[in-house]
């Protein structure tokens, strides 16, 4: 059933960035998606292993990151490590926004979230978070569409 829900149900791929207080974090997400329009919701759904988990929990921050059709390799930069042994920003150009999460300048767009609410749902915890600020970056880009292949 899962290569199905994998082969059948179109994502983007995002990079979750987030930070409390000198970390700073990112991880490649896909289960991404607006949830309201008033106020503006978005969710994000991460597993508590990741070190993110935790950094959004502690600091109610988060920024979902974009990216373009051509960053698959920048999707494995974050997706393939974990931020509690690497400094995945490390060399990245990157700035803030309203909140104070990191923002990659180089993504297709962002949107910057005050976290609201989290809820368990199953081995994931959905964060849902309003909209503080967004900003399409490069409108000639074209966003990257989770495929399944490009990242196992």
């Amino acid at each position: 059933m899962q290569d199905v829900a994998f082969a059948a149900l179109v994502h983007g791929v995002y990079v979750v960035t987030t930070r409390c207080g000198d970390k700073v974090n990112g991880m490649t997400a896909a289960w991404v998606s607006q949830v309201s329009l008033h106020p503006l919701l978005v969710m994000v759904s991460i597993a508590p292993p990741r070190y993110s988990h935790d950094l959004i929990q502690e600091s109610g921050i988060l920024a979902v990151n974009v990216l373009t059709a051509d960053q698959v390799d920048l999707g494995k930069r974050f997706g393939y490590q974990s931020g509690r042994k690497v400094d995945k920003l490390a060399g990245l150009e990157w700035i803030t926004a309203a909140t104070g999460a990191p923002i990659l300048p180089q993504a297709y767009a962002y949107l910057d979230l005050k976290l609201v609410s989290t809820f368990p749902a199953g081995d994931h915890t959905l964060f849902v978070g309003e909209v503080v600020e967004a900003k399409i970056l490069h409108p000639r880009a074209q966003p990257l569409v989770f495929k399944k292949g490009d990242f196992f």
